[in-house]
């Protein structure tokens, strides 16, 4: 296949001044709009119209439970994310692997690693950009695919390779994800999804998310904006060392220098159906730090975590991995909400503590997590009686 860049300047020029309402990706879409609508619901609002409440009856929330309830029952796919509508992604470990090293390349398809990201940024060196492109390519398109999400990291909006990166990455049918690095305006974003629909065929525009890395103090202050920047927009990652590099801070090993950052992308991430992704472990040989990171990632709200090194995915994976006891009592909470909700009752009790909404979500994204990585789940419908109001 000629991989010779085909969108040129010109079409650069173009593509910034589009409106992105046409996006193939909108929010809400399609017949997936169901389960969205149903968790929106459960908030007062609807995503697709941030800010102005709808109120229901009890009884059109009861009929819209009745309907979606039984996409949590065991024999189903993994459903979809409750604010966007698209099916949710397990992304608990994101494994970076250098596009221009043929042998870490072949290695990674061995890899268990939820998302593989190929990547052309700071992993290959200016004068291999060419050739990892091609070897990238060769990737996606000749391999057989895994249960791993395949997807790239071009280089940065404005730095010049973008366009070569993304002519010659969309073309592949397999590719799944882009990770859009130095993200600091929706600008950044939208212009990866309209190349999208540009270069890549018209089967498989659909299938590819975007992944924003927030690297810098202005990505931070502008979250609200790129978090709602584009419907293929699908998960958040913190880079810490170029973030660290932004502010003229030195990494510790508290990280107290990124509480902040690391809660606002959580807090972003989640106001807007998104995912959120801690951190890089650098002392990828020391297990009990990654343990600590990992730990301490997940209680501030991270889904997954980045990887550099093979032997960190297996610690990853288990410590982001929902437990038994949060997936019973999610399904034991569920169970609840349907039970009561059908007698018009919107809060009850579960082993003596209050259920109301906000704990119905909690139950609701844990399930999407769960089935994402096909974990076995207790029936919706025969789980035992959740407790009464």
């Amino acid at each position: 296949m000629d991989l010779t860049p085909n969108f040129k300047l010109d079409s650069f020029k173009a593509l910034v001044g589009v409106s992105s309402k046409n996006s193939s990706a909108k929010k809400g879409s399609g017949s997936k709009s169901q389960t969205m609508r149903f968790v929106s619901s459960l908030a007062g609002t609807l995503p697709q119209k941030i800010g102005r409440p709808t109120v229901f009856s009890t009884n059109k929330l009861t009929n819209i439970l009745a309907t979606t309830v039984r996409k949590y029952s065991s024999d189903t796919k993994p459903i979809e994310n409750a604010l966007t509508g698209k099916e949710f992604r397990s992304r608990r470990a994101v494994f970076y692997v250098p596009g221009g090293e043929e042998r870490k390349i072949k290695s990674s398809l061995k890899l268990k690693a939820d998302c593989i990201v190929y990547d052309l940024e700071d992993g290959v060196a200016f004068n291999r950009k060419g050739v990892a492109r091609e070897m990238v390519f060769d990737t996606l398109e000749t391999s057989e695919l895994g249960r791993f999400e395949r997807a790239v990291r071009i280089n940065s909006v404005g730095s010049g390779l973008e366009l070569d990166d993304l002519n010659v990455v969309l073309r592949s049918t397999h590719l799944q994800a882009i990770v859009i690095p130095k993200v600091q305006s929706a600008k950044d974003i939208q212009f990866v999804s309209r190349m999208i629909d540009s270069v890549a065929k018209e089967t498989t525009r659909a299938n590819i998310r975007l992944i924003g890395s927030i690297e810098s103090a202005l990505g931070i202050m502008n979250l609200k904006e790129i978090a709602t920047s584009d419907g293929r927009l699908d998960a958040l990652i913190f880079a810490a060392e170029d973030y660290c590099a932004d502010l003229g801070l030195t990494r510790t090993s508290s990280r107290k220098e990124f509480l902040y950052a690391r809660q606002a992308i959580v807090t972003a991430a989640c106001a807007y159906g998104l995912q959120a992704i801690d951190l890089v472990c650098l002392d990828y040989k020391n297990d009990a730090i990654l343990a600590e990171e990992c730990q301490e990632g997940r209680e501030m709200g991270f889904v997954g975590k980045q990887a550099i090194h093979p032997q960190q995915v297996d610690i990853i994976h288990k410590t982001f991995l929902p437990d038994k006891k949060d997936i019973d009592r999610a399904v034991r909470i569920l169970n609840g909400y349907k039970e009561h909700s059908e007698k018009g009752i919107g809060v009850f009790s579960l082993d003596g503590k209050m259920i109301d909404l906000p704990m119905v979500k909690w139950a609701q994204r844990m399930i999407s997590r769960v089935k994402a990585v096909d974990m076995p789940i207790p029936d919706v419908e025969t789980t035992i009686n959740s407790g009464k109001a």
